[in-house]
C-alpha cells in the first residue's frame, strides 16, 4: 500500500453503509444455524429465516409469535416480550413448549429475545424485537432418556430378591419414561426353574412381578367402577398372535401404536381391557432375555396427551431391559444348562439377519410342538440369493437334529451353483441315506420305529434377469405378490417328499418379477385352513409396511383354529443391483484381450475408489480367467465386475468344459493359473447355463473399502 493510500485511511466499502447493512442482514438470515425472527412492536413477525428446519418462512410472516409456535403458555411469553420491549433487558435461553404446523406433537424451544432500539437509543420507542429460536426437542428427549437409563442402572441390581429387582425396575421407568410399566416373569422362573429358551410357546404362564403407574393413570383406573387392579402377583397366559407373543418368538422389541384398528386385541381380552382402562395409545414390548433364555416381558405404555414412543425410545427400552434381565438373573442365581432340545433347535437356525444383494428379507418363526422347521437365505455367486424354507415333522431333539443335518447339506449344495431341482435331488439322496441309517438301528432302539417326514422349497432369485426359479419337495409353493398388489402365478410341480420312496424327478418353475415384488415362503401350517393363501396375499398387498410388519400382520390374520405345531415364514422383497455398481464388457477372442481386460478393470476399480492392493489382485485374477477363456473357451466372451460387500469377477464364455485346479511341479511351465486365482480370491467356482459357463471369484474387501461399498449399495436402486 502506498503512502497516499495509508494517509487516506481504509477504503469505504462499495455501495455505502446502507447496502452493507442490508447485505449483512441477508447473509445472517440466510446462513444462520439459529432460527431468527424480527417482530414489530405488536409482536408480529415481519421477517424470518427458517425458524425451525423444515418449516416454510412465509407461513409465519404476519402472525403473532405465540400463534406461529402455538405455545403452551402464550400469555407468559407475551408478557416476557413486552418487558423486553419496554427496556428491561434481553431474555436469554428461555425454555418454552409449543407445537409447529408441520410437526406433530409437542416441541421444546430455547428462545432468546432482544430489543431493537430506535435511532435515539434505548430512551426512544423500540422498533421491535429480535427473537432467536433453537428447537431443542430432541436434545431434551435424549437428556431425559439418559436420566432414565441412569436411574435404571442405579436402581436395578442392588437386591438379590427377584420381586424387589422388578419393582425397582418399574419405578425407574415411571413416570419419567412411561406412564405405565408392567414387568412379567415366566411363572416357572419365579418358582426356581431354569428360564425357557425362546421362543415361548403360546399359553406360557406369566406372573406380574411388578407394575408402576403415573398419577394420571392411577386416577383413571381407580375412577372406573370395578376396574381390575393390575398389581403384582396376577398370572396370565401368553396369548398367541399378539405383540407380547411375537416379542418372545423372535426375541426382538416391538413398537406398537394402539388404536381401534389393531387386529390383535381380540386375541388378548385382558390386554385390550387394560389399554381401554388406561387410555394407552403407544406400547413398547421388550423381552427380558439373557443368553438366549426368556425370563419374561416388559410392557411400557404411554397414555393420554403423552408423546408416542419412537425408535430411540425402543433402543432405550432394550438397554434398560438388558440391565433388568441381568439383575433378575443374578438374583435368581442360576448356572444350569438350557433345555437341550430347545437349545439345539435355536442354534441350528440363522442367528442373525443376513444382508443379501438386491433382496430384503425378514422371517417369522412361530413356536409349537414341532421343532424341525427351518428357513435360510444363502448368498450365491453373481449377486443371486437362495431362499429356503423346510420342515421335519415331529418334535423334540431328534427332529431338531434331522433339521440341522438337512439344513447343513442344503447350504453345502447351494455353494456348488446347482440348479434348484438338482439341489433338491441331491438333498433327497442325503435324506434317503439318513432314513437307511435309522432303519439299521438295533430293534431295541425306540428311534428306529419313529418315521421320518420332511419337505423343502428352494428358490433362487437373480437380480440381473429379475427371475426367480423354484423347486419343491413335498412342500407348499411360495406365494408371490407384485408391487401393484396383484398375485403373481407360480405353478411349481410338487416333487416327492424328502424321506419318501417316491423316485419322481423334481421340475422347476421360473417367473419374472417386477422390482419390489414380495415372495412368501411358508411352511404347511401357515397355509392350512379356509382361504389361507388368499389371506396371506391380501396381507402382503398392504402398502407402506416393512417386511417385519407384514410378517406380524400375517400372524395376526391366522384363524383361531390354526394348529400350534410350529411354523416358519420367510419374506423377501426383490430389487436390482444399481448400474453404477456393475461393469460389463464384451471382449474379443484374441490373444491381446487379457491386456485389454486389465486396463478396463484398473480404470473401473479406481473409479470405485478401491485401494491399490485390491486393484492389483483383481488385475491378476481377471488376467488369468480371461487368458483361460481365450485359450480354451469359445465365443462369446464377457467380463463382469460387481461391487457389493465383496468384489465379484465373472468371466463368461460359450464352452461347457470346466477348468480344474492343478498343483504344478517346480519345472512345469503352466498349470498355475487357477492356483493363483484360488490364493487371491476368498471364493471361486464355476456355474453352467444353457449358453456356456461362468468362472467367478469373490474377494473380501478391506474394512474401509467395504464400508464405502455398502454405503453406495444401500442407496442404490435395489431394495436393500
Amino acid at each position: 500500500m502506498s503512502d497516499a493510500e495509508t494517509a487516506a485511511g481504509p477504503e469505504t466499502p462499495r455501495g455505502g453503509p446502507d447496502q452493507l447493512d442490508e447485505a449483512l442482514l441477508a447473509t445472517l438470515f440466510a446462513q444462520s444455524a439459529v432460527g431468527l425472527g424480527v417482530l414489530d412492536p405488536q409482536l408480529r413477525l415481519v421477517r424470518a429465516n427458517s425458524l425451525v428446519e423444515g418449516e416454510e418462512i412465509g407461513e409465519y410472516i404476519g402472525h403473532r409469535f405465540t400463534d406461529a409456535f402455538r405455545l403452551d403458555d402464550p400469555d407468559g411469553v407475551e408478557q416476557l416480550m413486552k418487558r423486553v420491549l419496554a427496556g428491561e433487558g434481553p431474555a436469554r435461553d428461555r425454555l418454552v413448549r409449543g407445537r409447529l404446523r408441520r410437526f406433530p406433537g409437542d416441541r421444546e424451544f430455547l428462545v432468546s429475545v432482544y430489543r431493537l432500539d430506535g435511532p435515539g437509543g434505548p430512551d426512544t420507542p423500540a422498533l421491535g424485537l429480535l427473537a432467536a429460536v433453537v428447537d431443542v426437542t430432541e436434545r431434551q428427549r435424549a437428556r431425559a432418556r439418559n436420566v432414565t437409563l441412569a436411574a435404571v442402572r442405579d436402581a436395578v441390581g442392588g437386591s438379590l430378591d427377584v420381586a424387589v429387582t422388578c419393582r425397582s425396575f418399574a419405578d425407574a421407568l415411571v413416570p419419567g419414561f412411561a406412564d405405565l410399566a408392567v414387568v412379567e416373569v415366566v411363572d416357572d422362573v419365579l418358582r426356581g426353574a431354569d428360564p425357557p429358551v425362546g421362543p415361548l410357546p403360546p399359553g406360557t404362564p406369566l406372573r406380574r412381578a411388578a407394575s408402576g403407574r403415573c398419577d394420571a393413570v392411577r386416577d383413571a383406573v381407580e375412577g372406573e367402577g370395578g376396574a381390575r387392579d393390575r398389581s403384582a402377583g396376577v398370572t396370565r397366559r401368553l396369548a398367541a398372535r399378539t405383540p407380547y407373543a411375537l416379542a418372545t418368538t423372535d426375541l426382538r422389541a416391538r413398537l406398537v401404536p394402539l388404536g381401534p384398528d389393531n387386529p390383535w386385541p381380540a386375541a388378548d381380552p385382558d390386554g385390550a381391557r387394560a389399554v381401554a382402562e388406561t387410555g394407552a395409545h403407544s406400547l413398547i414390548v421388550v423381552p427380558l432375555t439373557l443368553r438366549g433364555a426368556v425370563l419374561g416381558l416388559v410392557s411400557l405404555y404411554r397414555c393420554g396427551a403423552a408423546e408416542p414412543f419412537d425408535e430411540d425410545d425402543v433402543s432405550l427400552a432394550v438397554s434398560a431391559a438388558t440391565r433388568a434381565a441381568l439383575g433378575i438373573d443374578n438374583a435368581r442365581r442360576y448356572e444350569r444348562e438350557h433345555i437341550i432340545a430347545s437349545t439345539v433347535q435355536r442354534r441350528l437356525l440363522p442367528q442373525a439377519e443376513r444382508q443379501q444383494a438386491a433382496v430384503d428379507t425378514a422371517h417369522v418363526l412361530l413356536p409349537g410342538r414341532d421343532s424341525g422347521c427351518w428357513f435360510d437365505t444363502i448368498a450365491l455367486s453373481g449377486a443371486r440369493t437362495a431362499l429356503v424354507v423346510g420342515g421335519v415333522a415331529g418334535e423334540g431333539l431328534q427332529s431338531a437334529i434331522a433339521m440341522g443335518q438337512l439344513r447343513t447339506v442344503i447350504q453345502a449344495l447351494a455353494g456348488l451353483d446347482l440348479e434348484p431341482e438338482e439341489v433338491l435331488a441331491r438333498l433327497k439322496d442325503t435324506a434317503d441315506r439318513l432314513a437307511d441309517e435309522r432303519a439299521a438301528l438295533p430293534p431295541a432302539d425306540a428311534l428306529r420305529s419313529e418315521p421320518l417326514s420332511a419337505g423343502c422349497v428352494y428358490g433362487v432369485y437373480d437380480p440381473f434377469t429379475r427371475t426367480c426359479t423354484v423347486a419343491r419337495a413335498g412342500h407348499p409353493a411360495p406365494l408371490i405378490v407384485g408391487p401393484d398388489g396383484r398375485a403373481v402365478a407360480l405353478d411349481v410341480p410338487e416333487g416327492p417328499g424328502l424321506f419318501t420312496t417316491d423316485s419322481a424327478l423334481f421340475a422347476p418353475a421360473t417367473v419374472t418379477l417386477e422390482v419390489g415384488s414380495l415372495l412368501a415362503f411358508c411352511t404347511a401350517e401357515l397355509l392350512s385352513g379356509d382361504r389361507a393363501a388368499e389371506r396371506i396375499t391380501e396381507t402382503l398387498a398392504r402398502p407402506g409396511r416393512s417386511l417385519q410388519q407384514l410378517g406380524d400382520d400375517i400372524v395376526y390374520a391366522l384363524p383361531d383354529d390354526t394348529r400350534s405345531a410350529g411354523a416358519a415364514l420367510l419374506l423377501a422383497r426383490t430389487g436390482t443391483v444399481s448400474d453404477h455398481l456393475v461393469a460389463t464388457w464384451d471382449l474379443a477372442q484374441d490373444p491381446t484381450t487379457p491386456a485389454t481386460a486389465r486396463v478396463l478393470v484398473r480404470d473401473r476399480l479406481q473409479g470405485w475408489g478401491l485401494g491399490e492392493d485390491t486393484v492389483e489382485a483383481t488385475e491378476l485374477i481377471v488376467s488369468e480367467l480371461v487368458t483361460n477363456a481365450v485359450r480354451y473357451g469359445t465365443p462369446p466372451l464377457r467380463l463382469r465386475l460387481l461391487l457389493d460387500s465383496t468384489l465379484t469377477c465373472e468371466v463368461h464364455d460359450g464352452s461347457t468344459a470346466s477348468p480344474h485346479l492343478r498343483h504344478a511341479r517346480t519345472v512345469d511351465e503352466g498349470g498355475r493359473g487357477l492356483f493363483i486365482v484360488s490364493r487371491l480370491a476368498s471364493h471361486w467356482g464355476a456355474r453352467h447355463g444353457p449358453d456356456g459357463k461362468v468362472l467367478w471369484t469373490e474377494q473380501d474387501l478391506p474394512e474401509d473399502e467395504r464400508t464405502g461399498a455398502e454405503g453406495e449399495s444401500n442407496g442404490a436402486g435395489g431394495e436393500r
